[in-house]
């Protein structure tokens, strides 16, 4: 009979240590771990891991593995303009850290966009009888929650009829309509996104490569018409006004539709200095109806994309 084969196993190599590696093979590592591992599990290891975390290499890494059109986008620009280290002084974490942590690209940046929170997110005036949550009337594609933000009346506008009825005065005697700019006596809400905070550094909103997409949906109900106003301004870091966009749709008469429809609009082409997204609206009906029967919004956005072109 022939000899039989050895079962005996060849000595394993003795694993080896992640603190033995080189610096260049610990970062390579380190780059294909989850970003928010990396930061809450791996930076807390020792030194060396947390200058690597604390570097933009370990995240170039990551953004290099992204193959999509977009992602081949924003790498060239991360390398044509990486982030100054002078904001760690203002963040913990370094501004690609944050990008990747982040992921602001494509998300909607607004919070609480249809009420599902309340107010929660939103500076809010209350013109009338003030803001409520509703249930939609109809399904808004894409909505996070089918829940929207109701106004009132306009204050000022019922203040005018009262005084002058109660001094009957022949001569037509009016107090100034709200302004929308100002929001006097409207239905007014307001929410600021700081885009730095949400994860897009600062070279990469002056690179010129950036499109800010603001949207927002609005609609009336059936038995009442109403008034909507929207507004959006980009800011700098001081909240000075750089460029705003405005919608004033016609107003909705009374009996005439029902349902939202939507308001959109892209900035493009900013210059320099924005950090800020100040998205306003404003809203009434136009019985000044006792209650919540004038415009509808729901599903606000406020989107970051890299320009392909």
């Amino acid at each position: 009979m022939g000899a039989r084969l050895s079962r005996r196993r060849l000595p394993a190599d003795p694993p080896i240590a992640l603190d033995a590696l080189p610096p260049e093979l610990l970062v390579e590592v380190l780059s294909h771990v989850p970003p928010r591992a990396l930061v809450t599990r791996c930076r807390p290891v020792c030194r060396a891991w947390r200058d690597v975390v604390d570097g933009p290499t370990v995240w170039l890494l990551q953004l290099a593995r992204d193959r999509s059109a977009e992602g081949r986008a924003l790498y060239a620009v991360a390398q044509r303009c990486p982030p100054n280290s002078e904001d760690e002084e203002e963040f913990p974490l370094c501004a690609l850290a944050r990008y990747c942590l982040r992921a602001p690209l494509g998300r909607n940046l607004i919070f609480n966009s249809c009420g599902e929170q309340g107010f929660r997110g939103w500076e809010v005036e209350h013109g009338g009888n003030g803001w409520a949550v509703e249930k939609n009337l109809i399904l808004v594609p894409g909505a996070p929650s089918q829940t929207c933000f109701v106004t009132s009346f306009d204050n000022l506008i019922v203040l005018s009829f009262t005084f002058r009825s109660l001094i009957h005065l022949e001569c037509d005697v009016r107090f100034p309509l709200a302004d929308p700019t100002g929001s006097r006596g409207w239905c007014f809400k307001r929410q600021l996104v700081d885009l730095v905070m949400e994860g897009v550094w600062q070279e990469l909103l002056d690179s010129s490569q950036i499109e800010i997409c603001v949207a927002d949906w609005w609609g009336a109900r059936e038995n009442c018409g109403c008034i909507y106003r929207l507004r959006v301004r980009l800011l700098d870091m001081y909240e000075n006004e750089v460029v705003k966009f405005s919608a004033s749709p016609n107003p909705v008469l009374q009996w005439t539709e029902r349902g939202c429809r939507q308001v959109s609009h892209v900035f493009t082409n900013f210059g320099k200095g924005i950090r800020y997204v100040s998205f306003e609206q404003y809203g009434r009906d136009t019985r000044s109806w006792v209650g919540h029967y004038g415009a509808l919004v729901t599903h606000s956005s406020v989107r970051v994309r890299i320009r392909l072109s």
